[in-house]
């Protein structure tokens, strides 16, 4: 059988090349894809079933404190002094305010402050004003 294998690869890569290869590495090459060739793919998991709809929240109000609304970056500093944390994405800027109780963060667009949020969030909108005072007197 060896020498039907041997003859085959001298065939297919002449003879000079078939002889740098020794014996027993044709036959594991050819066993190996043999073994690959006669493997079918698995069949594809089943699909998974829907998950059932979970509706998402509702977006508070934005309902924006008229005290920093417009502010710019210069006078933010100057009243809450320098943020915990700044960010810049795009053309949006976010810097964190943090206190025991709360933190703040103060989005500026065109370099003035376009929208303010709170962790927690307010009872009426996205900003709680016991946080804002905690973070004016942190300050």
């Amino acid at each position: 059988m060896f020498a039907s294998i041997a003859g085959v690869a001298k065939r297919i890569f002449g003879g000079s090349f078939a002889g740098f290869v020794p014996r027993g590495a044709w036959l594991t090459l050819l066993l190996f894809l043999a073994a690959c060739a006669a493997k079918a793919p698995p069949p594809p998991p089943p699909p998974l079933p829907a998950a059932p709809g979970v509706p998402i929240p509702a977006a508070p109000p934005r309902i924006e404190p008229p005290s920093f609304t417009g502010l710019s970056p210069q006078a933010l500093r100057g009243r809450l002094g320098g943020p915990a944390f700044s960010r810049k994405d795009g053309a949006t800027d976010m810097w964190r305010y943090d206190t025991n109780a709360c933190h703040a963060f103060f989005f500026f667009t065109a370099n003035q402050v376009d929208h303010v949020e709170t962790v927690p969030r307010g009872p009426d909108g996205a900003a709680d004003p016991a946080c804002l005072i905690a973070v004016r007197k942190a300050s």
